[in-house]
C-alpha cells in the first residue's frame, strides 16, 4: 500500500464515518430530537447527548487508521506480514462492531442480563485478545451509536480496553519471564 493510497484510505474513513453519524443524527432530528442518555441508565444522573458522536467517532476513526498505518509501515516491506496486520486490523473491527450492534440491541429490547454477560464475557476475551487497540475501540463505539450514543460505550470500552492493555503490557510478559526463568 503506498503512501498516497494509504492517505486516501484514512480520508474516506472518516469521510463515511462523519456522513453516518451526521445522517443518524439528521434522522433522530426529524423524529422526535436529538437523543440524550442518561449515565447508568438513571434519570437521576447527567444525560450526555448524541451530539458528541460527531466528535468522537471522527477521532477514533482517525486514530485508528493513523495506528494502523504505523503498525504497517513499521513492518518490513513484506507483504505477507503487512497482509496479516491488515487483516486483523479488519477482523478487530468487525468483531467489535458486531459485538457491540448485538450488545446495545439486547440491551435496548429488553435483555440486560445478555448485555451484561456480553460485557463480562468481553473483559474475559481481552485478557487474551488484544482488544485495547484503537480500531477495536473504534469499532465497539461505532456499532453502538444507534443505540446509545458514544459517550457511554467509550467510557465502558475505555475500561475494557484499560484492562486488555494492563494484561497484554504488564501481566503477560512476567508470566512468560516466570515460565521461561522456572524451565532453564
Amino acid at each position: 500500500m503506498t503512501k498516497s493510497s494509504s492517505t486516501k484510505l484514512k480520508y474516506c474513513v472518516i469521510a463515511a464515518t462523519i456522513l453516518f453519524v451526521a445522517a443518524h443524527l439528521l434522522w433522530e432530528h426529524l423524529n422526535g430530537g436529538i437523543l440524550s442518555h442518561h449515565l447508568m441508565h438513571h434519570s437521576d444522573y447527567p444525560s450526555i447527548s448524541n451530539w458528541w458522536g460527531l466528535l468522537i467517532l471522527p477521532f477514533l476513526a482517525w486514530l485508528s487508521t493513523l495506528r494502523i498505518e504505523k503498525r504497517v509501515t513499521l513492518q518490513p516491506s513484506d507483504a505477507p506480514v503487512r497482509a496479516k496486520i491488515l487483516r486483523g486490523a479488519l477482523f478487530g473491527f468487525f468483531g467489535m462492531l458486531v459485538l457491540s450492534l448485538v450488545q446495545s440491541l439486547s440491551f435496548s429490547v429488553g435483555y440486560e442480563s445478555v448485555a451484561i454477560y456480553l460485557s463480562l464475557g468481553l473483559v474475559l476475551v481481552g485478557l487474551f485478545l488484544p482488544i485495547y487497540r484503537a480500531e477495536c475501540i473504534f469499532g465497539y463505539v461505532f456499532g453502538s451509536i444507534v443505540f446509545t450514543g458514544a459517550i457511554i460505550p467509550l467510557i465502558g470500552i475505555l475500561l475494557i480496553a484499560g484492562i486488555s492493555w494492563l494484561s497484554h503490557v504488564c501481566i503477560k510478559p512476567l508470566v512468560f519471564r516466570v515460565i521461561r526463568e522456572k524451565f532453564r
